[in-house]
């Protein structure tokens, strides 16, 4: 099938990618005339394991092109793919839907013939029906055309393995006509035994939000649980362990520390609960598991505020990690800057270092006293503390003589437990994790 992707951002180029990989002719399309001229010289803007293999198989194998041309693009497919970003409204907290409306008017002016207008971004429930609305006007009902929503539910660091094997894909149709169509562009992905569930428009919206809040919860909750561990006494580590092991509840996202972050369950989480409000409903739990993570996410700063008090200035600090999570290049939300914006407004020294994610970092938090390092370990040198912030598995084994040759005092605060307690006091180091 001939499918096009209106946006070239993280969802629509992993997407398109992943849909030309898998047998379909793909046009993504973009306003970005940049991105796109680096886009067809094989450069791909986003860290993602596996994204540019499939991006350069697939263009040389002509499935996949890249265009500024979004009226070629509209009216070359037969189903069109919107994929642009609804960021977090900063007055309200409710997703901004102004690039979903000027998609939707995009694609109504260029409207040449029946197509399905998919919507892949991240939206409020009743969002298709504005979204409807906009299209019936900007094509003055010149061709008929179906609204479908599709959201997506991919992992940055595992987008492309998410979208070949997905848990499940939701569709939310209103005709035969359009189920029809939407089998035919997810048959390969079925054809490998994932469920494609078909449901109401309203409800696919809806489905979306609540995956979001509800992992969202599971890692607030095991975070609350830590935060009791480290005043009762026990190893949240061995409690997870317990509770995975309930089929009911499984061992996934129960993985303790400093908060989640990144570019979809924060603004997700706080535009689910906008949006109950819009319809009169109090979502008393989702509004909870906000304000825990806010606070959760500064627990390395606060903590070594209580350790040094006033003596805290001047320190300087080590940290590892700025990516939100680690196999991506993605800062948005990420505790560890947040806590390096502290350290310095304390009057702190930072070292700082990230596999692949200083560059995005450079180019949004610089300051006189923020040192960025080539090595993990030279971000120790003379300091006088560690924070990890991110799990990437390079940190997660350390010789402590190293560590005790470059730093100047010997205290580690390990915000995703990737050490162990014991190794870590065996080696002569105080040691801070989450709850363990």
């Amino acid at each position: 099938m001939k499918v096009t992707f209106l946006g070239t951002g993280y969802v629509g180029l992993v997407s398109g990618a992943c849909m030309a990989e898998i047998g379909h002719e793909v046009i993504c399309a973009d306003i970005d005339e940049k991105k796109i001229a680096l886009l067809k010289k094989g450069v791909v803007p986003i860290y993602e394991i596996g994204l540019e293999e499939i991006v350069e198989r697939n263009t040389k194998e002509k499935r996949l092109r890249f265009t500024s041309d979004l009226k070629g693009a509209i009216q070359a497919s037969d189903v069109v793919f919107m994929a642009v970003g609804t960021p977090e409204d900063k007055v309200t907290g409710q997703a901004d839907l102004q690039y979903v409306f000027a998609v939707a008017e995009t694609f109504g002016k260029h409207l040449n013939g029946y197509k399905v207008f998919v919507d892949k971004s991240t939206v409020p429930v009743g969002t298709a029906e504005k979204v409807e609305e906009i299209i019936k006007k900007a094509s003055r009902g010149k061709h008929p055309f179906e609204v479908v929503s599709n959201p997506e539910f991919l992992r940055e660091g595992a987008a492309v393995k998410d979208f070949l094997n997905p848990d499940r894909v939701v569709l939310g149709v209103k005709s035969a006509k359009a189920r029809k169509l939407m089998e035919q562009v997810y048959r390969p992905i079925a054809r490998s035994g994932r469920p494609i569930v078909f449901t109401d428009v309203r409800s696919a919206e809806i489905i979306k939000y609540a995956a979001n809040a509800f992992l969202a919860m599971k890692i607030t909750f095991i975070n609350e649980v830590a935060n009791f561990c480290d005043v009762a006494g026990g190893n949240v580590k061995e409690v997870a362990k317990g509770l995975g092991l309930d089929a009911r509840i499984g061992n996934r996202f129960l993985y303790a520390g400093i908060g989640y972050g990144g570019s979809c369950f924060p603004k997700d989480v706080k535009a689910f609960i906008e949006t109950g409000r819009e319809y009169g409903s109090h979502f008393a739990v989702i509004e909870t598991v906000n304000e825990v993570n806010i606070a959760q996410r500064i627990k390395p700063f606060v903590k070594l505020k209580e350790v040094f008090g006033k003596k805290l200035k001047n320190k300087t600090i080590a940290v590892w990690g700025l990516a939100f999570k680690p196999r991506t290049d993605d800062i948005r939300e990420a505790p560890g800057i947040e806590n390096i914006k502290l350290f310095l407004e304390a009057g702190c020294r930072v070292q700082a270092f990230d596999p692949v994610a200083m560059p995005n970092t450079k180019r949004v938090l610089r300051h006189d006293s923020l040192t960025y390092t080539k090595k993990a370990l030279d971000a120790l040198e003379g300091a006088d503390v560690l924070v990890i912030a991110t799990e990437w598995d390079e940190f997660r084994v350390v010789d402590y003589k190293n560590l005790k040759k470059m730093m100047k005092d010997r205290i580690i605060y390990d915000g995703r437990n990737v050490l162990e307690r014991s190794e870590a006091e065996a080696a002569g180091f105080k040691y801070y994790g989450i709850g363990v």
